[in-house]
């Protein structure tokens, strides 16, 4: 009895420490956190999240090359980006997949996925999830939008309906985009991201 006590102890307490290893998503209204870390990009430069804003804001996705629901929203995210570059918005994405390099998620994964795909924007790697960590992000894909004075406007998924898009009544990140440049208080601040989970090492 004595050790099943340890033994469920120790459950409890790895358990509890996995849960809590991430603090919860940033809140609205908060600033792009660690502006200044660089980051390797698919191109093979280092960029930082303040290099890549652009003069009305930045797109922040979480994203990887293996997750069924990432390979699921492709085609939307690769629209999104593009309609937030047209509206001079800075665009970057995050590969925070840190346990699965050497299942799919390296960088030369990264690369030839992102030239598969035509990305256009930067793709990079987030080395021991540092930004993942700082955002509190904990899915893929998970969308972050930032205005031009670096506040958080809006936090979650592209659509309303990430697992069926024949289901998608409102696209909530576009929408955002649209309020944010036209100097509107964005409607639909948060919305639940539905994905795989981001795989932190340990």
């Amino acid at each position: 009895m004595h050790m099943k006590k340890l033994f469920f102890g120790a459950i409890t307490t790895i358990a509890f420490t996995a849960f809590t290893s991430i603090s919860g998503p940033l809140p609205i209204g908060s600033e792009i956190p660690k502006p200044d870390v660089k980051m390797k990009d698919i191109s093979g430069q280092l960029v930082s999240l303040r290099e890549a804003k652009g003069p009305n804001g930045l797109l922040v996705m979480f994203t990887c090359n293996t997750c069924p629901y990432v390979v699921k929203n492709q085609d939307r995210t690769k629209e999104i980006c593009r309609y937030a570059l047209d509206k001079k918005m800075g665009v970057i994405l995050l590969n925070s997949n840190e346990a699965a390099r050497g299942s799919g998620d390296s960088y030369a994964d990264m690369q030839a996925y992102a030239k598969g795909q035509g990305y256009q924007w930067n793709y990079v790697l987030d080395s021991d999830n540092v930004l993942a960590d700082a955002f509190g992000a904990s899915r893929t894909p998970e969308c972050f939008l930032f205005d031009k004075d670096s506040k958080l406007v809006y936090h979650g998924a592209i659509d309303d309906s990430p697992a069926d898009i024949s289901n998608v009544h409102r696209t909530h990140l576009k929408e955002a985009v649209n309020e944010l440049v036209s100097g509107k208080d964005v409607t639909v601040k948060e919305s639940r991201s539905v994905g795989c989970g981001i795989k932190r090492k340990g």
